[in-house]
């Protein structure tokens, strides 16, 4: 599954897989929800969900920059946490289940994969691009995975099928009402904080459950809690890049 552990320098990193990258970084947003929602199901949808961050180390001839794939992932909004999954090619400054912290900006790419259907993957598909179709079989053998057609990459879950879910994941619309009803028995637990400051507002905010902050609000949640950082529900929202969230926690004058 692994296939596509490769290392490029990244003063010789090709116009295609820098598009990608940034296009990664403006979406990282749905796989987060992506896989805020798996933590809260019985049993799990996905087959894997990963992120690939660049590593870097001085060589004899210049830095050297490996981008690899890390597993078990967190994110607080600003930072995401996780375990290196592949083994370093030529870096000996980390090595293979090390626990590791980036920026979400330094990301260079997204994978979640869902009944064999990969989601995100934009640097695979940049490279799968650029190969022949019989390098593309063979890439796509070594990671037991068919990435199809290179030029189309899917964010969301069915979302050919139901483009409303790049607007609000299609578990939050069937548990909305019922969550509702929690909170109208029971509200306390919104001003609750965490070690960190956060509150069931800011996460909700950073997944991008417009419906639940939108409850949340309605039965007394404080859009002006901070993090221990500073940091608002709509201040996440803002760089997590949700403007819909972001609509419902301006201020209201």
């Amino acid at each position: 599954m692994m296939g596509d552990s490769v290392i490029y320098y990244v003063e010789q990193a090709d116009e295609p897989v820098n598009r990608a990258d940034e296009r990664a970084r403006k979406t990282f947003k749905y796989f987060w929800r992506e896989l805020f929602w798996e933590r809260r199901r019985i049993i799990s949808a996905l087959d894997f969900a990963m992120v690939k961050v660049p590593f870097f180390q001085d060589g004899e001839d210049g830095e050297i920059c490996e981008h690899m794939w890390i597993d078990d992932i967190y994110f607080d909004g600003l930072y995401i946490y996780g375990v290196l999954n592949n083994e370093p090619g030529e870096l000996t400054n980390v090595e293979q289940g090390e626990s590791v912290c980036v920026p979400v900006d330094d990301i260079s790419d997204w994978m979640f994969v869902c009944n064999g259907i990969p989601y995100g993957g934009f640097t695979i598909q940049a490279m799968r691009g650029q190969m022949t179709e019989e390098e593309r079989t063979e890439h796509d053998a070594a990671w037991g995975i068919d990435f199809g057609d290179p030029g189309q990459i899917l964010l969301v879950y069915e979302e050919k099928e139901h483009p409303e879910n790049l607007e609000e994941h299609p578990m939050c619309r069937n548990c909305i009402d019922d969550f509702r009803q929690q909170l109208s028995q029971n509200s306390d637990y919104l001003r609750e904080q965490d070690e960190d400051g956060y509150t069931p507002l800011h996460h909700e905010a950073i997944a991008g459950n417009a419906l639940m902050v939108q409850a949340m609000l309605e039965y007394g949640a404080n859009p002006a809690s901070t993090t221990s950082e500073g940091y608002t529900a709509l201040d996440f929202a803002c760089l997590t890049g949700w403007q819909n969230v972001a609509d419902l926690l301006e201020p209201r004058h």
